[in-house]
């Protein structure tokens, strides 16, 4: 089995802009990135600083606009994206990413990342349990074979 890394919920929900439920998601699957929208305040800088320092290999989860789950791992370092896609969505901050090619059913998904969307909320938090990080790499190592 591979290596465990740390996991985080990426819901790339912005914060001042209304779009649909994961349309941020649908963004960040199409273009191969996961992000986070602009902030203000020193909240915010920390957030990005925190975002940004994320060691490659991070592994990240998000839904897309049915619900569906997908996994992925940063690949590369941040950037800012000022492209009319990412305006629309408000996912400015973006780390490149490596998508599983396809979506993970409820019933494979971690508890404790499942527990994470469900308690909502527009953050990149990370998960902070031990059998979810060994769960998604086993996920992981699956869909990359």
């Amino acid at each position: 089995m591979g290596d465990s890394a740390p996991i985080y919920r990426a819901p790339m929900r912005a914060r001042d802009l209304d779009v649909p439920e994961g349309a941020g998601a649908a963004f960040g699957l199409a273009h191969a990135v996961v992000g986070i929208g602009d902030g203000h305040g020193e909240k915010a800088a920390r957030m990005l600083d925190r975002f940004a320092g994320l060691p490659e290999g991070t592994f990240v989860w998000t839904r897309d606009p049915d619900g569906a789950y997908h996994l992925g791992r940063i690949t590369g370092p941040w950037r800012y994206d000022a492209s009319p896609a990412a305006r629309e969505v408000g996912i400015h901050h973006v780390r490149p990413v490596r998508w599983l090619d396809r979506p993970i059913g409820d019933r494979e998904v971690p508890a404790a990342v499942a527990h994470t969307f469900a308690r909502g909320g527009r953050n990149f938090q990370r998960t902070h349990d031990d059998e979810a990080e060994r769960e998604t790499a086993a996920i992981w190592d699956a869909g990359t074979r």
